[in-house]
């Protein structure tokens, strides 16, 4: 299979599309992949370095206020619609496949446009205004929340599969978890992470707690502040705590998270798709903070759909204190019998297989 594969500005778009390629690659070996994105975004340091063949389109978002700035915009895309068909005629992929972002636009548009087979994946629970947009065009929409279905009523074929990040860490070894930490197999372990940047809020919360911590002396507390952040958080965490417990581990940032996550007693983070995608393949108990700087605050959604299964807690971040997060974490690590019914109700929701469904519809597509 001949794939090009279309998403970018953030990790949540880019690994998606990553895990789809690999499927095909696993499924179809031979298979060529060209990925297309922006040449500003994290894909263009984060694809090449997986040794996938990379070009670039410049495209950026419209402003939601009425701006000259749009106008500009609206030439970018005509712009990227013809780089997109310059592209797509030399590589002459069997399928297009977009994961969102503005670079998606004209992509998809000018894979549509030349005949191509084209399918987009919708990671959030609030569907995105570019993936809205390119819906009509598309000739498959695939969801990873069930709620996002009804954003697409008039599209032409819409699946449910979840999300395909969620089969590469459904993979992951608890064991190489336990051991990359230096943590004894069978610990409790409470995994903080604000994200591959970091969180501020979750930062400052974190010492503000960490005090407490000494309360929960059978528990190891993983707590990844992003690389931006590591020294500032940790001149004020010794402040805080001139001598840090030897269960507390910090890091800038962590590699091989999948199988951290495995190792996992407990999660406290954001709600963005992708880690709900992983924490429900992998049955993780969560307590999720969502991030309040997103379009249509749709990480607020996300969570709501593990919250309302039974599968997570949420603090909203203007309640969020050293505190209340604390107590939350001692009456979830206390009690093993909320440990079980929050992992089997996130294992609920968990589709492992999510990647492989995607495959196969774009098999589908290709055998038209």
């Amino acid at each position: 299979m001949r794939i090009v594969l279309t998403g970018g500005g953030t990790g949540g778009h880019i690994y998606p599309a990553l895990a789809i390629g690999k499927q095909v690659e696993e499924e179809e070996p031979g298979s060529q992949i060209l990925y297309i994105g922006s040449p500003n975004g994290l894909e263009s340091r984060i694809v090449p370095a997986q040794g996938i063949a990379f070009e670039p389109v410049e495209i950026t978002g419209f402003r939601r206020k009425l701006s000259f700035e749009n106008v500009k915009t609206i030439m970018r895309f005509l712009g990227g619609v013809q780089r997109s068909k310059q592209l797509l005629r030399k590589f002459k992929p069997d399928v297009v496949v977009g994961t969102g972002g503005y670079v998606c636009g004209p992509v998809i548009y000018a894979a549509a446009k030349l005949g191509i087979p084209t399918l987009i994946h919708e990671q959030n629970a609030v569907a995105g205004l570019t993936n809205q947009f390119l819906s009509r065009y598309a000739d498959a929409i695939a969801v990873s929340f069930k709620d996002a279905l009804s954003a697409f009523s008039k599209a032409k074929n819409t699946l449910y599969t979840g999300n395909p990040c969620a089969t590469n860490v459904a993979r992951a070894s608890k064991e190489q978890g336990y051991s990359r930490l230096g943590i004894p197999e069978g610990s409790k372990v409470v995994l903080l992470v604000g994200g591959s940047r970091g969180a501020k809020a979750i930062n400052d919360v974190m010492v503000d707690l960490a005090p407490q911590l000494l309360r929960l002396p059978d528990v190891h507390f993983v707590f990844v502040t992003g690389e931006s952040y590591y020294e500032d958080t940790m001149r004020r965490l010794k402040a805080a705590m001139p001598s840090l417990p030897s269960t507390l581990l910090v890091f800038p940032y962590v590699h091989h998270m999948a199988e951290v996550l495995a190792a996992a007693s407990l999660v406290v983070g954001r709600s963005g798709a992708s880690s709900l995608a992983e924490l429900t393949a992998l049955g993780v108990p969560s307590i999720l903070i969502p991030s309040p700087n997103v379009t249509n605050n749709h990480q607020e959604a996300n969570a709501r759909s593990l919250v309302d299964v039974g599968a997570a807690e949420m603090i909203v971040e203007r309640e969020l204190s050293g505190s209340l997060l604390f107590e939350r974490i001692a009456q979830i690590m206390n009690s093993m019998e909320e440990q079980q019914a929050m992992s089997a109700a996130a294992r609920s929701l968990g589709m492992p297989e999510s990647a492989a469904l995607i495959v196969k519809e774009l098999q589908k597509l290709t055998a038209r």
